[in-house]
This record gives structure tokens, sequence and C-alpha cells, in this order.
């Protein structure tokens, strides 16, 4: 539950990775379009065994200085009106983050950790992030805003339904970063082993219209920006693998389930895989 005593705030996790330094860097737009401040979070798991080097935890400490120093710097440097926060946390990341998440407007993570960084894998912070955060929870793959500026953000939804908070998301994100929307909605066969091509192309047309009559409303309430839907047979990591480089955000709902499983997972990386598609996934009661 949120303390409504407590400032909000779009919280980065910082552990001294490039990938951390990117989610930071994505971040500032968000904290100042909500004109809250940018918290940098970092989290050092406290040493539960009675023989604990104190020598150790003062290098861990050090190093976490140095870290969040230098993301504060980095951060700076983009010249932007932001307010940036600085905090060093004894505690589990995945805790302290999970904490900070009831107060926060957003958490943004890297999707690969200091010690998660081979290529194409997501970080266990980041994974248990998705599934449990009580605010949004962006994963970001790369910050490259001239490349970004040129690409969509693209929103899974069911229907374009007024209390759709994953579109509501989508719609601000795809405004903010100046960029056009792509409203995707997925559909499966009742038949396991559909190959009829024509059955794929009227299945799509079908639910395709139906999105469209739904975006109506959103076409007018966001008359300035470039609004598409768009139908796929099959789920939407399909649909990233085939388009990955024409997309830089991906907003899903947190009620997708097994979906998200899906995209900070195996399949997840193997679709995104040099693509640089950032994934923020809603959780519906805490969208600002």
């Amino acid at each position: 539950m949120r303390d409504d005593h407590f400032p909000l705030s779009v919280v980065v996790g910082i552990d001294g990775s490039r990938s951390a330094l990117d989610a930071a860097l994505w971040a500032v737009d968000e904290a100042v379009s909500r004109d809250i401040p940018l918290r940098l979070v970092y989290a050092i798991a406290p040493d539960d065994t009675h023989d604990s080097d104190p020598d150790d935890a003062a290098r861990k400490l050090a190093a976490a200085e140095v870290a969040v120093r230098y993301a504060f710097t980095v951060v700076e440097s983009t010249d932007k009106p932001v307010k940036i926060e600085v905090e060093i946390l004894q505690d589990p990341p995945v805790r302290a983050l999970l904490d900070a998440s009831r107060n926060a407007a957003m958490i943004c993570v890297g999707s690969i950790g200091l010690k998660h960084f081979q290529d194409g894998r997501i970080g266990s912070t980041a994974a248990a992030l998705a599934s449990a955060a009580h605010c949004p929870v962006a994963i970001v793959r790369g910050h490259d805003p001239l490349k970004a500026a040129q690409r969509w953000v693209a929103v899974e939804v069911d229907a374009p339904s007024a209390g759709d908070a994953a579109l509501r998301l989508g719609l601000d994100e795809a405004r903010l970063r100046g960029a056009p929307l792509r409203v995707l909605t997925t559909w499966q066969s009742r038949f396991t082993d559909i190959h009829d091509n024509d059955a794929v192309t009227d299945g799509n047309r079908l639910a395709k219209a139906a999105l469209e009559r739904g975006l109506e409303q959103w076409r007018k309430r966001y008359p300035d920006l470039d609004i598409r839907a768009v139908a796929v047979h099959g789920n939407a990591l399909s649909y990233l693998t085939k388009n990955g480089d024409s997309i830089q955000l991906l907003v899903v709902g947190h009620d997708r389930g097994h979906g998200i499983r899906e995209l900070v997972g195996a399949p997840g990386c193997a679709a995104l895989h040099g693509a640089n598609v950032s994934v923020l996934i809603c959780e519906s009661q805490n969208v600002l």
C-alpha cells in the first residue's frame, strides 16, 4: 500500500552496470514530465554470516558510492530540469526496490545487471520486479535517443476500453517520446495446427476491425498522435520478432500473466536479441 505522506519519485536501480546507467538516462524524461524527483537507489545485500569481513563491507560501500556518484553526474550532464536524489540501502536489491515501488510512479532498471552480463539475458532483479512491483516497471534495453526518435511505441491490449491502464500509459509514453503508437491485439486459433493463410488473414482482419472501432475515442483524445491498430495471430513475441528494429518500447499490462514471464524470460530474450526494445509493465492500480 502506498504511503500518501511519502513523496513520489521515479526510482532507478543502480548497480554500477552500463545497463543501469541507460535506465537512469531513459528515466529522466519520465521524472521531468511528472515534475517529481529521479531517485537513484543502490542496494547492498547484507552479509548474514557471523564472520563477515569489515574490509569487504567497506569495499562494497565504496563501490556503491562511486556508482551512484557517477550515475548522478551522467544524469546531470543531460542538462534537463530534473531533481536527482540518491540513496544507498543495506538490503537485498529485489526487496529494496519492491519496497521503493510502493511509493514510486515508476521503477526503472537495466535489462542486464552487473552480475548477469551475458548477452541476451534478463537480470534476475528485473525479472522479479516485473512480476511483483507495486508500480509500473520499465526494463530498459539501451538508450539511444537518436535511434529511438525513429521507432514506435507499441502497446498490447485485449480491447481498447476506457479503463485500460496499459493503453493509457502507452498513449502517454508515445506522446512523451514523440513517437508513433502501434496498438497491438493478438488472437489464437481454436485449432492448434492452423496453417491456412486465408484463415489467418481473415482472423487478423476481424480482430483489427474490432480494435479500430475501440480506438476511435482515443484518436479524438490524442489527435496529435499517429495511432494505428495491429492484429496478430499468435502472441506479442511473434510480432516483436518481426518488428523489433522498428520498436523502442513495448507496454504491456501486469495482468498478462504467462505473457509477462515469456517477455522477461528466455523466449523474450531470443525475440528481442539485438533489437534494444525496452518493456514497460503496467501495474493498473498505480499508473500516474
